[in-house]
């Protein structure tokens, strides 16, 4: 009876001491052996220069033939007048001579980067008058030679009295244009015109009279006014600046953009623009085609700024280019602190291996990231429990790892490569047992699948805000149609520091704009 007591005894004290054990290793776990594994040194980096990118927007404009016709149609005035020289004076004495004219529709065609306008005027010139004594002697002389003296008498006094006289205008008007931008943000025309004036010919008692060399230096003259003031509208005109002043603001801004994961900050996207550019138009034979783009600094940053962008006083002037193009670069910068947020929340209360199998079980209980030259740190606290014991106690320790990230453009993510233990991480197994030597195969293994920063959810998200902000560039109103949408982002690179890792992406997209009215000149 007394052994059996003894026994009770000793069993009660042991259940009871390893017990405690068990609780207190539940509910405080011994980590000071984790501070015992020197971590290895790390290699300073320099600081990251500005977050900065240089995106390009280069926008096709088409505006339409017809809308120029329109607009010049509109423009010009439909109806001429004038008065001419006399063209005889020996002949028509008191002469008063009026012509008025009016033209028909403008027609506006386009070939060689060259926009030909054409249109014909019609009119009349009315010559009042009488015949001079010389006009009139040399009548009476002809009519008397025919049908006597007194009849010759008779008409020319009826010719000296009587001088009303009108003939009818034919005129072609061609002007041609080639227009040039100019750094001043105006446009030169580059106009020239020619008339081609049908012979005019009044018939004065039986005289022909041609009056072409006095009526086309008024039509020239005219023209040349009409010309003249064109040019000093084009001179003067401050629509393309002040267009491209309403849309550069539009692009000075910063836009909020989703976090890269639960928890962390939010971010937006700053563009400054900083540099317009622009390609001499090309004309065909339906459209002029303009090229019309800016260059921006763009970042991602952790609060909302407010942008200084300088509108450019000179408009830099390029070689054309084929198509249209819309390229963002998205510097992505975050804190290692954020970073060891997605990382440990990968890696947390991990167990390796994860199919249960060997004599040890090794539990991740955090993870921290540390750069270091090329290389990334991975930090792990691990507790180790050997299923051979009675009474599953584990041991904890830090083991270090090293890892090398790799951009994977294709899947979106940031990768390690060439995982491989520290040297230093050797003193954990004395701390975690031989048998946990066994488990790190599987958690190298693990690391380099699942120590990732799956960033498809920022991209996804990064390309719906883009594409909201150039949706506000989309527009159909007033005669300009203007489409642009995101076609693709992408990662093309990474950099970091010692204390930040940065990410940038691209957006690709398409910019396209017709204009298919202009306004009155």
């Amino acid at each position: 009876m007394r052994l059996r007591i003894i026994l009770l005894a000793t069993a009660s004290l042991v259940i009871s001491f390893f017990g405690s054990l068990w609780i207190m290793d539940r509910i405080s776990p011994r980590e000071g052996a984790a501070g015992d594994v020197p971590k290895p040194p790390l290699a300073q980096l320099p600081p990251l220069p500005p977050a900065s990118r240089v995106s390009k927007v280069m926008a096709p404009v088409a505006i339409t033939l017809a809308s120029i016709r329109d607009a010049a149609d509109r423009a010009a005035p439909r109806n001429f007048n004038g008065k001419a020289n006399n063209p005889a004076p020996q002949l028509i004495q008191n002469a008063d001579i009026n012509w008025t004219a009016a033209r028909g529709p403008i027609s506006a065609t386009g070939a060689n980067d060259t926009i030909s306008l054409a249109t014909v005027v019609t009119g009349t010139v009315n010559a009042k008058g009488s015949l001079s004594q010389q006009a009139g002697g040399a009548i009476s002389g002809l009519v008397g030679q025919m049908f006597g003296g007194k009849a010759g008498e008779q008409v020319g006094r009826i010719a000296i009295r009587e001088l009303n006289a009108n003939a009818d205008i034919l005129a072609n008007v061609a002007v041609q244009a080639r227009p040039q931008l100019s750094p001043n943000w105006r446009v030169d025309p580059n106009l020239a015109a020619q008339i081609s004036l049908a012979d005019t010919n009044l018939n004065a008692s039986g005289v022909r009279l041609n009056v072409n060399d006095q009526i086309r230096p008024l039509m020239d003259k005219m023209l040349e006014e009409q010309l003249a003031k064109l040019r000093e509208q084009a001179r003067n005109d401050q629509t393309l600046e002040q267009t491209a002043r309403r849309e550069w603001t539009k692009m000075c801004r910063s836009i909020p953009l989703p976090a890269a994961a639960p928890g962390l900050p939010s971010l937006y996207l700053e563009m400054k623009p900083t540099k317009a550019v622009a390609a001499q138009p090309r004309i065909d034979a339906t459209n002029v085609n303009l090229m019309l783009g800016i260059e921006a600094q763009t970042a991602v940053t952790t609060s909302q700024t407010k942008p200084d962008c300088p509108f450019p006083t000179a408009l830099q002037i390029v070689p054309p280019l084929d198509k249209g193009t819309v390229n963002v670069g998205v510097p992505i910068d975050m804190s290692f602190t954020d970073v060891n947020k997605i990382i440990s929340a990968q890696l947390k209360d991990r167990t390796f291996p994860e199919d249960n199998s060997g004599p040890v079980a090794v539990t991740v209980k955090s993870a921290t990231v540390s750069p270091s030259g090329e290389r990334l740190l991975i930090s792990l606290l691990v507790n180790a429990k050997e299923k051979t014991s009675w009474f599953g106690l584990g041991a904890d320790a830090t083991v270090h790892v090293w890892g090398r990230p790799v951009l994977n453009s294709e899947q979106q993510t940031l990768n390690l490569a060439d995982v491989e233990l520290a040297v230093e991480s050797e003193a954990a197994f004395g701390l975690l047992g031989a048998a946990a030597r066994q488990a790190m195969p599987y958690m190298q293994k693990a690391l380099a699948e699942r120590a990732t920063i799956d960033l498809k959810p920022f991209l996804a998200e990064a390309r719906v805000k883009i594409s909201e902000a150039m949706a506000e560039l989309r527009k159909n109103d007033q005669g300009v149609k203007v489409d642009a949408a995101v076609t693709g982002v992408r990662l093309v690179d990474i950099a970091y520091d010692s204390k930040t890792l940065r990410i940038v992406a691209e957006a690709d997209g398409s910019i396209n704009v017709a204009v298919t009215q202009l306004p009155n000149f």
